[in-house]
């Protein structure tokens, strides 16, 4: 099945012209035969444009919604809604194996599972689906983590809200608490979302009770206390070929790259600790983005780790300081035609190949009922201020937080200093955007 087959009859699309696509402009980078074919699963305008402006052949597979758009700045395009995996999940590794793709890249949470199926049958790996299931289910990654000697926290599923009961207290009883002490907080996760999404801090076991029936089943965690932060590892034929170490401020708010002096004094501890999970999980290729603990006695716990590009736009901050493409990144490490010397030359150092720090922050409304968005000036008077993502208002009252919620947009800001930049995403912590 072709891909003009897959694309609808040609209409007026002419509204959804983007005029900054190279595939508009006519300065796409010609691709090479000789290099992977590779599918890009899901929707991203920068994975986008970063494929226009590499010489890897692409093909973008997203639902119905992007044909239009597709159409008009003359992507190749094949329509796919990613629903739950079933017994049509076969067609589109079929179409894309007619189509000659070598790999399928997954850009989001949600096209994980997709891509380990489609990549056995492109690579004729049938474990490849398995491994992707262990990428997505967070009870089952922590298992494989523990077979692997890696230190994880205490962990149980939970399916109704006693099984919650349960474990806070036996948790808190580990911990030698008595009677009147403060609970030790517990963690609940969704198992297969990404990020913080469906992730609530328990403190009381009061708080269990606003948890919605359609949530569960869920992940139960300890609470670990340390400094965490994230890791961005691409890899090929099982080897590290670039690691970033992001820097989180505040968790759910705030991060950086590349990290203070403080946290890279870690690098050496925190690479044999992405070895170890690399054979723990038979990773050959791709990017990996785990995320971890120090403890205050120096040990390190696995929280957990994703088969994708992260959130908070970690790539883009990544390009902003190093000056390379991390999605462009990801198609080479994921193309089982590019070589060892094609990688080593593409990467530069890290940390001390940085041009400085970038950083951004989420927004969330800190008042009940807004009108507006009004900027603070201690923000965009900053010599670090670069742009936001924030929008107007749609509506006046600001809706109940559901766990560590969903932020209203991104600011993003670059310097040349790690403790000014850490110091000022804290601060954005104190400032109203939304009056």
């Amino acid at each position: 099945m072709s891909i003009a087959s897959e694309t609808p009859a040609s209409k007026d699309v002419s509204s959804w012209t983007d005029p900054t696509m190279d595939s508009v402009k006519g300065t796409e980078t010609p691709k090479d035969p000789n290099k992977g074919y590779i599918a890009l699963l899901g929707w991203s305008v920068n994975a986008i444009k970063a494929a226009q402006k590499f010489d890897r052949r692409y093909v973008v597979v997203a639902p119905d919604w992007a044909a239009d758009f597709c159409e008009a700045n003359n992507i190749p395009y094949i329509q796919w809604d990613f629903l739950r995996l079933n017994d049509r999940s076969l067609e589109i590794a079929e179409t894309l194996k007619a189509e000659g793709v070598d790999v399928a890249i997954p850009l989001f949470e949600e096209t994980v599972e997709w891509s380990g199926a489609i990549n056995s049958v492109l690579m004729d790996s049938p474990r490849m689906y398995g491994q992707s299931i262990l990428f997505r289910d967070k009870a089952l990654m922590k298992r494989r983590a523990q077979l692997g000697g890696i230190r994880v926290g205490i962990f149980e599923e939970a399916h109704e809200k006693d099984d919650i009961i349960r474990f806070m207290k036996r948790v808190n009883q580990t911990l030698l608490k008595l009677d009147g002490d403060p609970d030790d907080p517990i963690h609940v996760k969704a198992f297969d979302k990404a990020g913080c999404l469906g992730h609530r801090m328990i403190r009381k076991i009061e708080e269990i009770d606003s948890i919605p029936a359609e949530e569960y089943p869920l992940l139960m965690e300890s609470h670990l206390d340390g400094w965490e932060f994230a890791v961005e590892a691409w890899i090929h034929d099982g080897k590290i070929k670039f690691l970033n170490i992001s820097e989180y401020v505040t968790l759910g708010y705030s991060v950086f790259v590349p990290a203070t002096r403080e946290l890279e004094s870690w690098r050496n501890a925190i690479t044999k600790q992405i070895e170890k999970l690399i054979k723990t999980f038979d990773i050959q290729f791709g990017l990996i983005h785990p995320e971890y603990f120090v403890a205050a006695d120096g040990e390190m716990y696995f929280g957990e780790v994703a088969y994708r590009p992260p959130g908070f736009k970690a790539f883009e901050l990544i390009e902003r300081a190093y000056g390379f493409s991390a999605y462009q990144a990801s198609m080479l490490v994921f193309d089982p035609k590019s070589t060892k010397e094609e990688v080593d030359a593409f990467f530069p150092r890290e940390v001390v190949d940085a041009k400085g720090y970038a950083g951004c922050f989420g927004v969330y409304p800190r008042r009940r009922v807004v009108s507006k968005l009004e900027m603070p000036k201690e923000t965009i008077e900053h010599p670090y201020f670069e742009s936001h993502e924030l929008i107007e208002p749609v509506e006046e009252t600001v809706p109940d937080r559901s766990a560590f919620g969903t932020h209203w947009g991104l600011l993003f800001f670059f310097g040349d200093d790690p403790i000014t930049m850490r110091d000022l995403l804290k601060a954005q912590e104190d400032l109203d955007f939304y009056v």
